[in-house]
């Protein structure tokens, strides 16, 4: 922690719905970490009816920081989630100051005794923003089907896979491996600059917390997957947020899903992503063309099945995560492809296989390679 300004007072942002169980808990986690204090907590009370704002109240006083409850009734339409974390986090961003650092969570969090140290860590590598991982709280787990358990541990040992893929082609220095895949609200830390450079939380009615990342990204912000940051999350399946977990885990339970996660996809399909997304970046030099960044960018623009000067128009953006956005929109041979649950496990050996050839040949594809090394997809997979 060394590395982070000792003066920078941390600031949790929390979007509340019907938390009177639960939020004095989530309140005493963030006051007992260690080696670091919270220095305010923004609690966004959102169309609560039950006591939550009493229970607040009640505990406000034993806390070691400040507490700012603010209730607000929203319109049905923007009752949710992505409204009440974009205006806590408003709130927060006002009290850190614009030096300062966010942090949110969920209500229904308990974020680990290490937590805030663990995430002042990452900071200090250089990084601007840290996700960090949610598990289910182990008593909890127990009233969830063990096929449920099992599928998930499937979904991501598959997920890890891909990101072994992007790890090996598309190295990132800010985000070296181990790392992790999650991008969930319950744990997001955020300097002031990045998060207001990104437009603050996108106000959707499900996956803002995703939606957000997706914005740190486009103006290349610097993003941590740090696997040691953590919070323990309800295993309940009547939840607070429309497309949130318990609402994926009550409808699996009903019958499970014939496709896994949108963000995962066929293994060869990752690979030419990755290819593609390390090939764009040894391109990406605005007002430096030369002939020979020229002919790369020819072989791009026919490795993405896309006319020479789209590509070309790209490598001049402001920033390249904007550039790489709109190429993986518009390019036909990156189009998203969903995986069947029936199929993942051909899927995953397909990924292992590409991982142990990365690691054999040791390859970090430069524009040369990749220009030889396009994947052609199995008729099952062709972009349709």
């Amino acid at each position: 922690m060394s590395g982070w300004p000792c003066r920078l007072l941390p600031v949790v942002a929390i979007p509340v719905r019907d938390e009177e169980d639960r939020i004095a808990k989530c309140l005493q986690a963030l006051a007992r970490q260690e080696r670091a204090s919270v220095h305010h907590v923004v609690l966004l009370l959102n169309n609560c009816t039950d006591a939550t704002q009493t229970v607040t109240e009640g505990i406000a006083s034993s806390l070691p920081f400040g507490l700012t409850a603010a209730e607000r009734t929203y319109p049905p339409e923007l009752a949710h989630a992505g409204t009440a974390r974009r205006e806590g986090m408003e709130i927060a961003a006002a009290i850190a100051g614009p030096d300062g650092l966010l942090f949110t969570t969920d209500a229904d969090g308990v974020v680990a005794p290490d937590w805030l140290v663990r995430n002042l860590d990452a900071f200090s590598t250089g990084v601007t923003a840290v996700c960090g991982r949610a598990v289910i709280d182990p008593v909890e787990a127990r009233a969830i089907p063990a096929s449920l358990h099992a599928d998930d541990m499937a979904e991501m040992a598959y997920g890890t896979a891909l990101d072994r893929i992007h790890a090996l082609v598309d190295p990132d220095p800010a985000d070296p491996w181990p790392r992790h895949t999650e991008h969930s609200g319950a744990s997001i830390a955020v300097t002031v600059a990045a998060w207001q450079k990104a437009g603050g939380i996108p106000a959707l009615s499900s996956g803002e917390d995703r939606g957000f990342i997706a914005a740190l990204r486009r103006v290349d912000t610097l993003v941590r997957h740090a696997p040691d940051v953590v919070v323990t999350v309800s295993g309940r399946t009547e939840g607070r947020a429309k497309g949130g977990m318990a609402e994926t885990m009550a409808r699996r339970m009903r019958q499970q899903d014939e496709m896994l996660d949108d963000a995962l996809e066929p293994a060869v399909l990752c690979l030419r992503r990755a290819q593609a997304r390390a090939w764009l970046k040894s391109v990406w030099k605005p007002g430096s063309w030369t002939d020979e960044v020229i002919d790369s960018i020819r072989g791009l623009a026919a490795f993405l099945a896309l006319p020479f000067v789209e590509v070309l128009a790209q490598t001049e953006t402001a920033y390249f995560g904007q550039a790489w956005e709109t190429l993986e929109r518009v390019s036909p041979l990156l189009r998203r492809q969903m995986v069947r649950r029936g199929d993942l496990t051909r899927h995953h050996a397909e990924a292992e296989a590409i991982v142990r050839d990365l690691l054999i040949r040791d390859i970090m594809p430069t524009p040369l390679r990749c220009r030889k090394a396009s994947v052609a997809l199995p008729a099952d997979e062709a972009v349709r």
